[in-house]
């Protein structure tokens, strides 16, 4: 992969909605190699894993505390 393609794909990985535009320095991300920006995309991948099954046991939790309440 070329440089600039990983870096847009950090982009997009950091977005929380997909209008939201991230603005990087690009003299920042220059300065990494593209094996570290590999691991870059790799860590985000992990974190939005995480904070979806965070977020799926949290909804589980409230979906059947309501459930209870109904009865």
């Amino acid at each position: 992969m070329v440089k600039e393609e990983l870096i847009a794909e950090i982009k997009e990985l950091m977005k929380v909605n997909d209008n939201e535009i991230i603005d990087i320095n690009p003299n920042y991300l220059e300065y990494f190699q593209e094996e570290e920006l590999v691991d870059i995309i790799k860590q985000l991948y992990g974190r939005k894993e995480n904070i979806s099954s965070i977020t799926s046991s949290y909804l589980d939790e409230i979906y059947e505390k309501t459930k209870k309440d109904e009865i």
